[in-house]
C-alpha cells in the first residue's frame, strides 16, 4: 500500500487503546505494538520517517498493510500484545530465542520401571510433575543428584527389555548405580527407590534418610556388612543432597534480578535467580543492539516470564520501564500471586542490580571477543590471498565409493562461523563412473544457476570458493564460473599426509602455504573438515538407504510392513540374504518367504 494511503488510514483510527499489527506484502505480521491512543501511535510511523532510527525505517519500508484491534483498556491491550507477539513472532519485535519454559521433572509411576526425566511443560498424561525449577542447568543437577544418591539408572538401557543383557556400565563401578540390568528380581527394590525419589522431589529428605539409616542398621545387625556399607554411602548422599536444598517445590525463585548491557552491535539481557539470598542460577540472551534499553527490557521481560509459566515474588529492574504496573497485574492474573517489580536505589538490592549488569557486560564482552577472533581469521585469510575479507565462504566436496551414490556438499561460513542453515547437499546424476571433475562441474553449475535465477536459499553470492582438492579441482571450478560470467576468487585445499589442509592453490597452480599462520591454518582446517563431514554423512545416508531397501523393494509381495518386519527380525539385508527358507517363513507367508529366498539365490547364481 502507498504510504499516503497508510497515512490516511492511520488518521481515521480511534483515540482508543489497542494493538496494531504491521504486515508486509505477503500478509505476514512483521511487527506488533500496543498504544494508549491508536491514532497517534500508528500515525507516527508514516509521518516524518527521516526521524526514525534505521531499524524502524526499514520496518516501515516493508509495511504494506496494517490492522488494529481496539481494546477496552490499556491492561487489555497489554494482554493482547503479549499474546499476539507469542503467536506471530514478528520479525521486527525484540524476541527471545529461548521459549522452552522453566523445566519440570516428570515421574510416571504407571510404568513398570519408571525413570525421572526433565521436561519443559506439564502434560495431562497422569504422570507426576515436580517444579518448576530455575533453569535447565539447575534441574539437570538435581536430576543427576537424585539418581546418584539413590543409585538409580541414568544409562540408555530400557527395562525390562534389557534386564540380564550386556555388562554393567561404568556407573556401577563408580558406585553411582546399583546395576539393575544384572539383578534377577529388581522390581520390588526398584519401586522402593522410586518411592524414595518421590519424597526427595517433594523436599522430604529427612524421611528418606531415616528410612535408609534403619535399613543400614538392620543390615549391620544381620552382619551383612557389604549391604550396610552401600546403604551408608546412600545415606550420606541423601543427607548431603538435603543440605544443598536443590528443590524449591512449586516455585522458581524468590527474587529475580535483571541486567542489561549493550555494545555498538550487540546487547545482552541477563536474569539472575536468587532464593533465600543465595544465587541459584543465571539466564542470558545475546541480541542485536537496541535504540532504547528501557523498551527492550520491557519487551524481553514480558516474553521471559509469560513464556515460562511462572514468576518470582520480586523482580528487581535496573531502571523504570513502561507498563510495569500493568505487567505486574498481568503476572498476578496469569499465575495467581502478586509479583512486585522494583527499581532499587540503594542497599543490597542495588548491589544485586550492579551484579546483574556486570554479568550482562561480561557475557557481551565474551561473545564480542569470540566474534572478533572469527573476524580476525577472515581478515588474515583475505590478506594472505590478496583479496577482500571473505565474509561469506562456500566450500565444496565430492563423496563416493567406487562411483556409487555420488554426492556433493556445500558448507557456508559467514564471518568465520558455520552458517548451517545455508548448507546444501547435491546428488550427482547422469554419471556412470567416478569422475570428481565432472561431478564438481555439475554441482557448481547447479549451485550458480540457482543463484542466477535468484532461487530461495541460493540468492547470496560467496566472496570466496574453496574446493576440496588440488589445482585441477580449482581450475574446474574457475571454468564453471567463467562460463557463467561470475567473478569469484577460487582456491583448492591441498592436504598433507595427515589429511589436513596445508596450503591453498590457485587455478593456475600457485601454492599459498597456510601452516605458518596457526589461526588461519586451524580456520581452513575446520572448513575442510566440516565440508568433508557433511558430504560423507549424506553419502552414508544414501548408501545405507539403498542397501537397506533397494533389494527388498524388488521382491513381489514385500511391502513396507513386511520390509519393516524383516529388517526388525534380521537387522540387515546381509542376514536376510543368508536366512534359510524355514527362518523366513517364521515372519512371512510361505509364498512371500519363497520369493525372498529365491530372489537372493538367483542373484548369487
Amino acid at each position: 500500500m502507498d504510504i499516503e494511503l497508510l497515512k490516511q488510514k492511520a488518521a481515521m483510527l480511534p483515540m482508543s487503546p489497542g494493538v496494531y499489527l504491521m504486515e508486509d506484502e505477503d500478509g505476514t505480521v512483521i511487527y506488533v505494538g500496543k498504544a494508549k491512543k491508536l491514532r497517534n501511535r500508528v500515525s507516527q510511523y508514516f509521518h516524518d520517517t527521516a526521524s526514525h532510527n534505521a531499524k524502524t525505517r526499514l520496518m516501515v519500508s516493508k509495511v504494506h498493510q496494517f490492522e488494529v484491534i481496539v481494546a477496552a483498556s490499556e491492561f487489555e491491550a497489554l494482554v493482547l500484545e503479549c499474546s499476539l507477539i507469542k503467536r506471530h513472532m514478528p520479525k521486527y519485535n525484540i524476541l527471545l530465542k529461548d521459549d522452552k519454559g522453566y523445566p519440570y521433572l516428570r515421574l510416571d509411576t504407571a510404568e513398570e520401571f519408571p525413570r525421572i526425566t526433565m521436561v519443559g511443560r506439564i502434560a495431562d498424561d497422569g504422570a507426576n510433575y515436580y517444579g518448576p525449577y530455575g533453569s535447565r542447568g539447575v534441574t539437570s543437577q538435581l536430576l543427576s543428584a537424585i539418581n546418584t544418591s539413590l543409585c538409580l539408572p541414568s544409562c540408555g538401557k530400557k527395562f525390562p527389555r534389557d534386564l540380564g543383557k550386556g555388562r554393567v556400565c561404568l556407573n556401577f563401578h563408580m558406585k553411582q548405580c546399583s546395576g539393575w540390568c544384572q539383578k534377577e528380581n529388581p522390581q520390588e527394590e526398584y519401586n522402593q527407590r522410586i518411592e524414595q525419589a518421590k519424597h526427595l522431589l517433594q523436599g522430604d529428605f529427612k524421611q528418606v534418610s531415616e528410612q535408609i539409616r534403619k535399613q543400614m542398621l538392620e543390615a549391620a545387625d544381620n552382619m551383612n556388612f557389604e549391604l550396610a556399607a552401600g546403604l551408608r554411602d546412600r545415606y550420606n548422599a541423601v543427607t548431603s543432597l538435603g543440605q544443598k536444598q536443590f528443590v524449591t517445590a512449586g516455585t522458581a525463585t524468590d527474587t529475580d534480578v535483571i541486567g542489561f548491557a549493550q555494545s555498538d552491535t550487540k546487547s545482552c539481557f541477563t536474569v539472575l535467580h536468587f532464593r533465600d539470598g543465595d544465587l541459584l542460577d543465571k539466564d542470558y540472551e545475546i541480541l542485536p543492539s537496541v535504540d532504547s534499553e528501557e523498551l527492550a527490557v520491557s519487551a524481553l521481560m514480558k516474553q521471559y516470564y509469560l513464556s515460562r509459566g511462572i514468576a518470582p515474588k520480586v523482580v528487581l529492574l535496573p531502571f523504570a520501564v513502561e507498563d510495569s504496573e500493568l505487567f505486574s497485574r498481568l503476572l498476578e492474573q496469569e499465575f495467581g500471586r502478586k509479583t512486585k517489580l522494583r527499581v532499587p536505589q540503594k542497599g543490597d538490592n542495588l548491589r544485586l542490580i550492579q551484579m546483574a549488569m556486570e554479568n550482562a557486560r561480561q557475557e557481551l564482552e565474551r561473545i564480542t571477543s569470540r566474534e572478533e577472533r572469527y573476524l580476525s581469521n577472515v581478515h588474515q585469510l583475505g590478506t594472505m590471498l590478496s583479496i577482500d575479507p571473505p565474509h561469506r565462504i562456500e566450500s565444496f566436496d565430492i563423496s563416493n565409493i567406487s562411483g556409487t551414490d555420488i554426492v556433493a556438499s556445500m558448507v557456508v561460513f559467514h564471518n568465520g562461523k558455520p552458517l548451517k542453515g545455508n548448507y546444501k547437499k547435491f546428488k550427482i546424476t547422469g554419471l556412470a563412473n567416478q569422475d570428481d571433475y565432472a561431478s564438481m562441474t555439475q554441482v557448481l553449475t547447479r549451485r550458480f544457476r540457482h543463484y542466477l535465477q535468484q532461487d530461495k536459499g541460493f540468492d547470496a553470492l560467496p566472496d570466496l570458493l574453496l574446493i576440496d582438492g588440488g589445482v585441477i579441482h580449482a581450475a574446474t571450478a574457475l571454468t564453471v564460473l567463467q562460463d557463467m560470467n561470475l567473478d569469484i576468487p577460487v582456491f583448492g585445499m591441498v592436504k598433507d599426509d595427515r589429511h589436513r589442509t596445508r596450503a591453498l592453490v590457485t587455478p593456475d597452480g600457485m601454492t599459498i602455504a597456510i601452516d605458518g599462520n596457526q589461526a588461519v591454518f586451524s580456520f581452513i582446517g575446520n572448513i575442510q573438515e566440516e565440508t568433508h563431514r557433511f558430504a560423507i554423512t549424506y553419502h552414508r545416508d544414501l548408501r545405507s538407504k539403498r542397501l537397506r531397501y533397494s533389494e527388498l523393494d524388488k521382491i513381489p509381495g514385500v511391502g513396507p510392513k513386511r520390509k519393516q518386519d524383516l529388517l526388525k527380525a534380521f537387522k540387515s539385508i546381509t542376514a536376510i540374504r543368508a536366512a534359510t527358507l524355514t527362518e523366513l517363513e517364521q515372519f512371512l507367508p510361505k509364498d512371500t518367504a519363497a520369493a525372498v529366498y529365491h530372489h537372493f539365490r538367483n542373484k548369487e547364481e
